[in-house]
């Protein structure tokens, strides 16, 4: 008598189970697929790719969205659009691509996007990329073409689209996240298409400026939510937990963080970018918060403040932080329309190795200090003092020195100055009292027709001024 068959242990792959696909194809309706389009951001982007259409005229012009990267495995960090993508189209989606195919003296722009997989299709429960039952409510080509005003089609046929666009151009460039084997197959160079894109978008629109003012207010509350919790951290929790408080805000009014969150206590506040936020915050020594909420259209705020943990400076903490301030006011009058980014870095370099000088730091002159062959007083500040800011952080990093920080200042661009001191626990030069101590003050800058406007002035910058307003959020 045959012995009886060993049941297979293996669970069915349910797409093969035709009983349960047609099941699952039954008795479903349509969610809201309404995309998720910042108001404002369609109409900003068309006038964006006018700007570029004019740059490239007769080129075809071929920029992607990009894919969120392999955390681990099969698990992957958040999707966040490329912000040249993002910039021509308001759109986030995933592995989606622009195609800008030349038409007389213009563009005709169309988008490509991965198709959604719906009740009745068995990927619907199988595809854990597009399917809807995996990623939620999943818009159609339709749904966004409506939302973006621009035409949009499977990303099936980007191939055909592509060679449209280069038999109806003279050439063809591509930027952004595009993937390898796109640029492979047709040949794509990136060419100037980055820079110029990068130094276009120096200049913001005001629709462009309201998402910052939105970020950076987003990120006033932050820091007040921040400093509320610093007597939980001093107890417990530490660095983290101020981090974490952070970026829950930042997630919950925004995108998310708009960088790394950096919160140095002690002698980890003069590790430039401490964002490890594993230490203990230290009642007795300054906490160096840097943070910035990304809003939902992708554009960010970065701020900088550092405060005393007790709630009060002590008398060499607020000798440090005075002098920063002092750079810091230098470095703010000199942004302004027709001046140079050298002119604030300038302006605050000065006021620190002058203040260094003073305190008996430098080992040569000033003059020599600030000298390019010098630089003595960069010791205590490796890094800049100040950038564009936008989509990113550090914005418009692609576009060339000349048209960076070789060109003035005009009205529309977005900078942060941000000088200060970094005196590391282990330096040497410095007297016992100094080391440890890490200090730098960071504001968001507004260039205008007659000056500059400081958008992140809600958070007050001197030390008395930061006192009190610690005093008054962690007593509310």
């Amino acid at each position: 008598m045959p012995a009886p068959a060993t049941p297979d242990p293996r669970l069915p792959k349910l797409a093969n189970v035709e009983a349960f696909t047609e099941y699952m194809g039954q008795g479903w309706g349509t969610p809201d697929r309404t995309p998720p389009v910042v108001a404002g951001a369609a109409a900003a982007a068309g006038h964006h790719r006018a700007r570029l259409s004019a740059e490239f005229p007769g080129q075809a012009l071929v920029i992607g969205a990009g894919r969120a990267p392999v955390r681990a495995n099969d698990t992957y960090y958040d999707f966040r659009p490329d912000s040249d993508f993002y910039w021509l189209t308001g759109a986030a989606v995933e592995g989606a691509v622009l195609v800008m195919t030349p038409s007389g003296a213009a563009h005709d722009a169309t988008v490509y996007i991965p198709a959604p997989f719906y009740a009745g299709d068995p990927q619907f429960f199988t595809n854990a990329a597009h399917g809807e039952m995996w990623v939620g409510s999943a818009p159609d080509f339709s749904d966004w073409a409506q939302a973006l005003s621009l035409p949009v089609k499977p990303l099936a046929e980007l191939d055909a689209g592509i060679s449209s666009a280069m038999r109806a151009g003279s050439g063809t460039l591509a930027a952004g996240a595009l993937a390898a084997d796109v640029r492979s197959r047709h040949g794509l160079d990136g060419g100037r298409l980055g820079q110029v894109l990068s130094t276009l978008r120096m200049v913001k629109d005001d629709w462009e400026i309201a998402q910052l003012r939105e970020a950076v207010d987003h990120t006033v509350d932050g820091f007040a939510a921040v400093v509320r919790e610093i007597p939980t951290a001093i107890k417990a929790g530490g660095e983290r937990w101020l981090q974490g408080t952070f970026d829950r805000h930042a997630r919950t009014h925004g995108n998310g963080v708009g960088y790394a969150t950096i919160v140095g206590s002690g002698k980890h506040a003069p590790t430039l970018h401490w964002v490890r936020c594993d230490g203990p915050v230290l009642e007795d020594k300054v906490l160096l918060l840097d943070m910035g909420v990304e809003a939902k259209s992708f554009y960010t705020a970065d701020v900088t403040r550092t405060f005393p943990g007790s709630g009060t400076y002590s008398p060499i903490q607020r000798q440090v932080h005075d002098l920063v301030e002092k750079s810091h006011r230098a470095g703010l009058a000199q942004v302004g329309p027709g001046k140079y980014f050298a002119d604030f870095h300038d302006a605050c370099m000065e006021v620190i190795a002058n203040g260094l000088n003073d305190w008996g730091l430098l080992p040569v002159s000033v003059d020599e200090a600030l000298s390019p062959k010098g630089q003595h007083h960069r010791r205590y500040l490796v890094c800049g003092v100040g950038h564009h800011l936008g989509l990113d952080c550090h914005d418009c990093a692609q576009s060339s020195y000349e048209s960076y920080q070789g060109s003035p200042m005009v009205p529309g661009m977005v900078l942060t100055v941000e000088p200060g001191l970094y005196f590391h626990e282990h330096d040497l030069t410095l007297p016992p009292e100094l080391r440890g101590i890490g200090v730098r003050l960071e504001d968001d800058i507004v260039v205008t027709e007659t000056g500059s406007n400081v958008i992140s002035d809600a958070l007050p910058l001197d030390a008395a001024g930061i006192e009190a307003w610690m005093a008054r959020v962690q007593g509310a």
